[in-house]
């Protein structure tokens, strides 16, 4: 008799605690719910920020404990990302540090960082050989490049001036040299080879007006293309 009672005991128990486990259950979809919504305003909005990674991050450990398809391959992407947003910060200390950053402008994108340097810091007029005033920004720039493993190009921009006279017959030419000036400082600044490419593009991807003077120095540029971890 007493244990049918404490059986009895045990089962009204266990149909009142139903409500908890329950109740547990749903708080849970609730705090995951949200989180995903939480991650799609960010794409949405295209989050780039150290905070965004570290919230992936989050989501992807709550993901594996609730079964979900996080793996260890998204985990070391994240990672990466981190430290490709950790080497923006670094570099735009280091050209504030020296004084550099009105030569240097840093954009960030889903699948690149961009360093976009004045052709007039880097060159003398018409010519491909880096001037020595360049070595300063470049070996800044360098020195965090350094700091990861990802793919880097970079292009070669002018303006639509014809060029006249000089070793190079196009601006074409000229920003193809310019370009290959600027990796080889990097490979030689200790950058490995793999990592590197060059290209030229000439006056076809202007980013301001080349009906101004204005315009025109704002083309007359190298780009540095640190590619994001797909």
């Amino acid at each position: 008799m007493r244990r049918s009672r404490h059986e009895d005991l045990e089962n009204q128990l266990a149909k009142s605690a139903q409500w908890a486990i329950t109740y547990g259950d749903f708080m849970s979809y609730l705090m995951i719910f949200f989180l995903i919504m939480f991650s799609f305003t960010l794409s949405k909005s295209g989050g780039k920020t150290t905070e965004n990674v570290k919230y992936q991050e989050s989501l992807i450990k709550i993901q594996k404990v609730f079964g979900g398809k996080g793996s260890s391959l998204d985990y070391d992407r994240l990672i990466k990302r981190e430290k490709e947003e950790s080497m923006v910060t670094q570099l735009k200390q280091a050209l504030d540090k020296k004084d550099l950053s009105k030569y240097a402008k840093i954009e960030t994108w889903d699948k690149k960082i961009r360093l976009i340097l004045a052709s007039a810091v880097l060159f003398d007029s018409g010519r491909a050989t880096l001037a020595p005033r360049s070595e300063k920004i470049l070996a800044a720039v360098a020195q965090q490049l350094k700091t990861l493993d990802n793919p880097i190009q970079i292009e070669g921009h002018t303006d639509n001036v014809p060029v006249r006279g000089g070793r190079y017959k196009s601006n074409w030419e000229l920003s193809m040299a310019r370009a290959y000036s600027v990796l080889v400082f990097l490979e030689k600044q200790g950058i490995a080879p793999q990592r590197l490419s060059a290209i030229g593009y000439g006056k076809y991807h202007p980013i301001a007006d080349n009906n101004t003077a204005e315009g025109r120095a704002k083309n007359r540029r190298i780009e540095i293309d640190l590619l994001r971890t797909e």
